[in-house]
């Protein structure tokens, strides 16, 4: 072995891993950081969708709206998967793929819609404060893995933050939907946890794609049904609107999501939720006109330190 090769071998074991503290290549360190990256995008595409929602809520009742998207959501999976000529997933994990659908593609959805028309958009964010706690929960259990005792401090001190801001923000008062949102946030962190699981035994785009057309027959008679009991006012917001929440939110969103938590581990990847609120914050300003306090840059970098402990912490 010549001294270059000596150094470089001395090089690919001084990287620890994030989460086991094992040595591993700095092609499983990039792989971490690229999974990071795709859960980053994730979180983004989904601090759109409390404003999109609003949005769509202005054309479409919230029934319609919901079996609308999981329709064109479906059709979009659908075609990625006769592209690409996509196998059937393997008999063992068609539950799996049953419980992300009932969370991800037609629970959080449905509840979180429902729940917008008594609640503000800021007030709804709570969910998602909470949601990495639980998600981190329900991981530990399905896996019998327990993170770090700082990764949970951390976790818990990111959550009091964004629970206190969001709270803030409305007001201090429960809003009449918080039924709702309580029933969101337990059932989207199963989905999450259960994709999260199926993203390391196939693609993530594959994991979302096929609990999208489990769910896409339920999707078709709901729309025809929906859309014949609710009025549909088409504007410009509206279609902008479902459009965001059936490709951004439900697709690529997910497909992403479940990515970066295959490389990067359930837990981890959902501390970046902690950062979604805020974000959702800032879109509804933009989009929806609302009015932030003066506490919102202080929340957001007390966030922001939580989520950098716990990417340092082991899981």
């Amino acid at each position: 072995m010549t001294a270059q090769d000596s150094a470089t071998a001395q090089t690919s074991i001084a990287v620890a891993d994030h989460r086991t503290g094992d040595p591993v290549t700095p092609a499983v360190a990039t792989t971490g950081r690229h999974g990071s990256l795709l859960a980053g995008l994730g979180v983004v595409a989904f601090s759109l969708t409390f404003p999109a929602t609003a949005w769509g809520l202005e054309s479409f009742g919230p029934w319609s709206l919901v079996t609308v998207r999981c329709l064109l959501a479906g059709l979009l999976a659908g075609t990625f998967l006769l592209v690409g000529r996509v196998s059937l997933p393997e008999r063992k994990h068609w539950a799996g793929l049953a419980v992300v659908a009932a969370g991800v593609v037609v629970g959080f959805p449905l509840l979180t819609t429902l729940a917008l028309q008594t609640s503000t958009t800021s007030h709804a964010a709570v969910v998602v404060g909470l949601l990495p706690l639980t998600t981190a929960a329900l991981s530990a259990l399905r896996t019998k893995r327990r993170p770090s005792r700082a990764f949970w401090a951390a976790a818990l001190a990111g959550a009091g933050v964004v629970v206190a801001f969001t709270i803030g923000q409305s007001g201090g008062a429960l809003s009449t939907g918080d039924l709702y949102l309580f029933g969101a946030l337990l059932i989207c962190a199963a989905g999450y946890t259960e994709g999260g699981r199926l993203a390391r035994l196939m693609p993530g785009w594959q994991v979302i794609g096929w609990a999208l057309i489990l769910t896409l027959p339920l999707a078709v008679v709901g729309a025809a049904f929906a859309l014949a009991a609710e009025p549909v006012h088409l504007t410009a917001h509206g279609m902008a609107g479902v459009l965001w929440v059936a490709a951004g939110s439900q697709f690529f969103g997910l497909y992403v999501w479940y990515r970066g938590m295959a490389a990067i581990g359930v837990p981890r990847a959902s501390q970046l939720q902690l950062a979604q609120p805020l974000l959702t914050l800032v879109w509804a300003v933009l989009l929806l006109g609302e009015h932030l306090s003066p506490a919102a840059p202080l929340a957001a970098a007390g966030v922001l330190l939580c989520i950098a402990v716990t990417q340092r912490a082991a899981a």
